[in-house]
């Protein structure tokens, strides 16, 4: 129903989402405000979230919706807001992520961090050494989901919450803005009665 009439080209909607159209900031506000919006309690929304955000920050990309889904399950949380939490490791946060977990990671396992990385670093490159890569990401990667999943739990519980008690006393002016009207309406018919 509210789809275009000519569907954008494969292209197109790769760029789009590598680099928004309407640029990062609307992109992430828009992101924000559907957080916000989710059906649930402040807690489901913010623990789905935040386990969506944390297992961004793990090496195993290809697992990171089920991963997320599967610790959103655990602590009740929302689902979709799980799903919409992944979107913390995109294209051009997980080299920042990967170096960042890799060097904690070699740093917890007492070993020294090559500061030279391969040019043809990439999935096969980390897969095909689990123990020099793999194996320092996935540690490094595991306290700082922890971290991040803190952090992401008590900034969006609390914006859920503002926002769902703001919208709650909207709805309740609006009441009995309302209830008012039909007041008035109704005062305003039983005098025309009165005087016929």
């Amino acid at each position: 129903m509210f789809q275009r009439r000519d569907p954008l080209p494969l292209l197109h909607r790769v760029r789009d989402f590598l680099w928004p159209r309407k640029g990062w900031r609307r992109t992430s506000s828009y992101i924000a405000h559907r957080v916000r919006r989710l059906p649930g309690t402040p807690y489901r929304i913010a623990a789905g979230f935040a386990s969506g955000a944390a297992i961004s920050f793990t090496p195993f990309i290809g697992l990171h919706f089920v991963g997320g889904a599967l610790i959103s399950l655990i602590l009740r949380g929302s689902l979709m807001a799980s799903a919409i939490g992944t979107v913390i490791g995109n294209p051009w946060t997980f080299p920042f992520i990967w170096a960042w977990i890799y060097t904690l990671g070699v740093w917890l396992l007492g070993g020294e961090v090559e500061t030279v990385l391969p040019e043809t670093l990439g999935f096969s490159y980390i897969f095909d050494r689990p123990m020099e890569i793999l194996w320092p990401m996935t540690v490094g990667g595991l306290p700082t989901a922890v971290a991040v999943w803190f952090a992401c739990f008590w900034s969006v519980r609390g914006a859920v919450a503002r926002y769902q008690f703001a919208r709650r006393k909207r709805m309740l002016r609006r009441s009995r803005t309302l209830r008012r009207a039909a007041l008035a309406a109704q005062k305003a018919a039983d005098r025309g009665l009165e005087e016929t």
